[in-house]
């Protein structure tokens, strides 16, 4: 399909096998790249176009030289460690770049992006590392190694096998190519890498945001919990965007429900489940202030130097410095964090052998253990997200000589951001295992229609623990069935 002039999280939801490029994005490139290359003919110096790169900008490069430059440039900067980024977040990289440099300000030649293009749709994935980048001056080591195939150069995933880019170019009919002047920095200067990461986030914290709703409420009929917090009028004299949707959502998927309808003992519910509107709602308002920022910045140009044709100007500034991506990426690490830590509390407190429930939920308590030990493991995942909540945006470490004297670390704010949210799932998925397992126990008192449908689904792939069994494999397929839309159990 025809790759719009506008992403957002909702298009990049739903993934793309391939895309091509409107005329007009190939127009806008093309324009801009005769303008800069008339620009060079009059001898004049432009950082990184004929200089050298960061504290290196006062040296002249010659004509002869600037495509050896370029090289140069992209080989120096592939220099990323650790582990290899997820296949999924590189080829959001690769489409997120192509989008950039269809902006039309980059000063980069159209076969250079309609190679990038054919990486994409032809399945040819190029090995990226998650630590190399500072978040300013561009996500430089990451986006190296994304770009250097381009040149027949590093390695690459291609019909899932790592090989050698020029063998890989080679077996899907492409040809390497030689960069001109400008196109290396263009290339490598950019946020694609935070914002890749960034947008996968966003993508699984709004499906995730959703089923903590969902297995809240499925937790507060097990536990027997009382819907009253969940009124309107409550939430109308504190109507907080993000309160009043949760309180709407928790209400309309309880709606039906037998237990609801079973007279309750107790006053008033722990926090952890009479403040669900109040604690997840916050969590959806920081969700949608990053959603607005990462859009911004994925529709945005974030190279240096801009190459304006229109305005007869080639400026440099600062676009690719990360500090909104790497702000965003911290708070919504504390902001999904939280799902995780009230979660937690729900799980502990359905095990905890109260109201009506056996110690653990174990049938024979004692001689079995139950989900003694669940518990203690959503408790060691929320530590852990604990201490990945840590800042990364607060950090700056000088580098290039003093010439990028301050640096976001956005990179590492977001890395960290995806290791969080990848534990929240894993923390609900634990606490919608233990929810199944009392209501199992409340039987034959039913829940809502809603969340039968959600507990028949999961009791497809899990059964009710009547003895003591090898938990992790229930825990294991109760983390990936919410990688289902929960939405197509709440219509």
């Amino acid at each position: 399909m025809q790759l719009p002039e506008h992403l957002s999280i909702d298009f990049l939801k739903n993934g793309l096998n391939e895309f091509s490029l409107s005329a007009d994005a190939v127009n806008r490139i093309a324009h801009n790249r005769a303008y800069l290359d008339n620009k060079l003919k009059g001898g004049k110096t432009f950082y990184g176009i004929n200089t050298g790169f960061g504290s290196l900008c006062n040296v002249r490069i010659k004509n002869d030289e600037l495509s050896q430059l370029q090289e140069n440039l992209v080989c120096s900067h592939a220099c990323g460690m650790g582990d290899e980024v997820p296949q999924q977040i590189v080829r959001l990289m690769l489409l997120l770049k192509v989008h950039g440099l269809s902006q039309g300000n980059s000063g980069i030649r159209t076969e250079v992006v309609a190679l990038l293009t054919a990486f994409y749709n032809k399945g040819i994935t190029p090995v990226v590392f998650e630590l190399g980048s500072l978040g300013a001056s561009g996500d430089l080591a990451p986006l190296a190694h994304l770009c250097l195939p381009l040149l027949g150069k590093g390695k690459v995933y291609y019909n899932g096998e790592k090989m050698d880019a020029a063998k890989a170019l080679e077996a899907a009919g492409l040809q390497p190519i030689t960069l001109a002047a400008k196109e290396g920095l263009a290339l490598l200067n950019g946020t694609q890498f935070m914002s890749s990461y960034l947008s996968w986030s966003l993508v699984a914290a709004k499906r995730l945001l959703v089923w903590a709703d969902v297995i809240g409420a499925l937790s507060a009929d097990a536990f027997m919990a009382k819907d009253e917090p969940f009124q309107y009028p409550i939430h109308r004299v504190r109507p907080h965007k993000g309160q009043l949707a949760t309180a709407q959502r928790i209400l309309q998927v309880l709606a039906g429900s037998e237990i609801q309808k079973v007279p309750k003992e107790q006053v008033q519910d722990p926090y952890s489940f009479r403040c669900m509107p109040q604690v997840h709602g916050a969590s959806k308002d920081a969700v949608d202030v990053a959603i607005n920022v990462v859009e911004t910045e994925i529709n945005a140009v974030t190279d240096n130097p801009i190459v304006f044709h229109d305005e007869d100007a080639i400026m440099s500034g600062g676009n690719f410095h990360g500090q909104p991506l790497a702000l965003q990426a911290d708070f919504m690490a504390i902001a999904m964090a939280e799902l995780a830590n009230i979660s937690e509390r729900r799980t502990y407190l359905m095990v905890s052998g109260q109201r009506g429930l056996p110690p653990f939920l174990a049938p024979d308590a004692g001689l079995n253990s139950g989900f003694m030990i669940a518990q203690y493991t959503a408790a060691a995942i929320v530590s852990q997200n604990k201490q990945y909540c840590t800042p990364a945006s607060v950090d700056s470490i000088v580098s290039s000589n003093g010439q990028e004297d301050h640096v976001s670390m956005g990179a590492n704010a977001a890395v960290k951001l995806r290791k969080i949210i990848q534990n929240v799932q894993r923390v609900l998925a634990i606490e919608l295992l233990t929810a199944a397992q009392a209501l199992d126990l409340r039987r034959p008192k039913k829940t809502s229609p809603a969340l039968e449908k959600v507990f028949a689904a999961l009791r497809d792939t899990t059964s009710f623990m009547a003895q003591d069994t090898i938990l992790h494999d229930g825990l294991i397929a109760a983390e990936q069935f919410l990688n289902n839309d929960p939405e197509q159990y709440l219509g």
